[in-house]
């Protein structure tokens, strides 16, 4: 069953009943038939198809983004930010796909060998509920560059905001969703040609076997727990703004959101009494209002676990220095959090907190810093603050993550790869390495 429920008010707003394996495969048998046709254009012809696209859900803006905020619980302006950025994808991808997609010619000793970027046919992707209409695109959209069809199953909770993005995508290209339930995806994966996933890393991991199972190509992104280090020679006031940004956005429900605050000794104690005063400003409340900065989460149950993480990091020693209570107030709210004193005991030191909770790591110098923020299982981003650019560089390289940022928080950008290493998952989206992550790079060679 597909149920979503409104963050806010904890109230349902809609059912429908999951599909069946038998009207999956029906689609499916469909969608391959769609996808030969498909791969036959030009690509310059599926980019003029995918700019349409485009249009649609730039003239659909206000109604999808505010669809997001019902049924995610975001603030209304970050769900407009991630459509508008779901439109310069479309059409960053539209402009670039023919020349990168083109076929290389390489000098051999024959009289013409190439390397030609074909489909690999259909490509499942099981997708999370935070950015649901971004998420689905950031896939989809290169991989229909390339000629692919693909099909989506969407988060149970956010089918609403899936059929509206659906209906906009129509029938000309060969994009579906798929209301499977979770014990449907192996003979999904079986059916086709590839995965994606974007979620926890306990569910990728889980899929991945799968994969490896059914020799399928795979891409997960999955889970993060990015370093956010502050040096003593940093500008701690645009640190503070940042991280306090970067931590308590979308209610903290990002896997690429700054969630260990690591500071050196010189600065520590005026940057975090910075952080904890501008965390204490955020207002929680109606994410529809203008006003409202911290929206709630998403569902009960990550707001139970959050409580949960901040109540055993105070068990192991952490001290609480704003937020912290389960609000009286209805709806899954939790209040933007700073704990100090966090150790290798605590559950946010080992695990990922999906949250408006920020841990503190106080480091003993920048070596330990760097100890500290490569001391975990996740590695998908990092930030560096300080005036040393040099410095903050040579300390980059030393970062075990998929992208390291440099006096700025870490996010992604299209002309960029997007991804991680050890339990971030593996593959890349974004930038033409997306482009490339689900194709067949073949070799041609003629006498």
């Amino acid at each position: 069953m597909y149920v979503s429920t409104h963050a806010a008010s904890a109230q349902i707003l809609a059912q429908r009943p999951a599909q069946t394996l038998d009207n999956f495969q029906d689609a499916l048998k469909d969608l391959r038939e769609q996808q030969q046709f498909w791969a036959d254009k030009k690509v310059t012809e599926r980019c003029a198809v995918l700019l349409q696209l485009a249009l649609r859900i730039e003239a659909a803006k206000d109604e999808l983004a505010q669809a997001v905020c019902l049924e995610v619980g975001r603030c209304l302006r970050e769900c407009e930010a991630e459509i508008d950025k779901t439109v310069d994808l479309v059409r960053y991808y539209a402009k670039l796909a023919p020349e990168l997609l083109d076929a290389k010619t390489i000098t051999t000793q024959a009289s013409l060998s190439q390397v030609r970027f074909e489909p690999l046919g259909v490509v499942l992707a099981v997708m999370p509920w935070n950015y649901p209409v971004w998420q689905i695109m950031r896939f989809a959209i290169p991989a229909l560059c390339a000629g692919n069809a693909c099909v989506v199953k969407p988060a149970p909770s956010v089918a609403q905001v899936t059929q509206k993005l659906m209906a906009l995508v129509g029938s000309d290209l060969p994009l579906q969703a798929a209301y499977l339930e979770h014990e449907a995806v192996e003979e999904a994966i079986v059916q086709t040609d590839a995965m994606a996933f974007t979620g926890s890393t306990d569910t990728g991991r889980y899929l991945a076997s799968l994969a490896g199972k059914h020799i399928k190509k795979c891409v997960l992104e999955l889970g993060g727990s990015n370093a956010f280090i502050v040096l003593d020679d940093a500008d701690i006031e645009q640190a503070a703004q940042d991280v306090v940004y970067s931590r308590f956005r979308d209610a903290g429900q990002s896997c690429n959101a700054a969630k260990r605050l690591i500071v050196t000794p010189q600065i520590a104690d005026a940057l975090i009494a910075k952080v904890v005063a501008l965390s204490e400003a955020l207002v929680m409340g109606d994410p529809m209002r203008p006003e409202t900065t911290l929206a709630p989460l998403h569902t009960k149950t990550l707001q139970q676990k959050a409580h949960a993480q901040v109540q055993d990091a105070v068990a192991h020693g952490a001290q609480v220095l704003c937020g912290g209570v389960l609000p009286e107030n209805v709806g899954y709210f939790y209040p933007a959090t700073v704990l100090d004193g966090v150790n290798a005991a605590c559950r946010v030191y080992q695990e990922e907190v999906f949250a408006p909770v920020l841990s503190v790591l106080r480091a003993q110098d920048e070596e330990d810093a760097i100890r500290l923020a490569n001391d975990t299982c996740f590695g998908l981003g990092a930030a560096v603050y300080s005036h040393d650019t040099e410095q903050a560089w040579a300390l980059a390289k030393r970062l075990q993550a998929g992208s390291v940022f440099i006096n700025r928080h870490t996010s992604s950008d299209l002309r960029l790869p997007f991804g991680g290493i050890k339990q971030s998952g593996f593959g890349r989206e974004l930038s033409e390495f997306g482009l490339y992550e689900f194709v067949n790079v073949k070799t041609y060679w003629q006498k």
